[in-house]
């Protein structure tokens, strides 16, 4: 489950996307948070049942996509991939993923989460998602 060296790419290794995936969980709460907490209150942070009215599905669901979508465009690669030194690339190609592939990327990682355990087996550390969208995540060259 560690870094896997193919042709002079390095591909990220389960346990180093599981942190990446903890940063970008930490850096959306921190956004979401306080925009739940000024529309709900303390209805919110009691963890009362959920509420599902348009606002609530903007900042739970809308927001992280859209922002985890400006980075992968710009960056091709979300606050934790960059804290990890990680970029994500097509995998034919190893350039940048087109709008579509990171769309895919996206929709399939929600349903498919199990995929991510993937990463820990295969050859080029690919999740599920990284399968369906034909993308790898690899460290950034220097």
């Amino acid at each position: 489950m560690t870094d896997c060296i193919t042709n002079n790419v390095i591909y990220v290794g389960f346990w180093q996307r599981v942190v990446a995936t903890i940063v970008d969980t930490l850096v959306v709460s921190l956004v979401t948070a306080p925009l739940l907490y000024s529309l709900y209150g303390d209805f919110f942070s009691t963890g009362s049942s959920a509420t599902f009215d348009p606002a609530s599905l903007l900042v739970n669901y809308g927001l992280p996509f859209i922002g985890v979508m400006l980075f992968w465009l710009y960056k091709s690669a979300t606050p934790g991939k960059m804290a990890i030194k990680s970029i994500i690339v097509d995998a034919t190609t190893g350039d940048k993923p087109t709008v579509k592939q990171f769309i895919i990327r996206y929709l399939s990682a929600i349903p498919l989460g199990i995929g991510l355990l993937a990463v820990g087996w295969d050859k080029r550390k690919q999740g599920w998602h990284d399968k369906l969208a034909n993308t790898v995540v690899i460290k950034k060259s220097k």
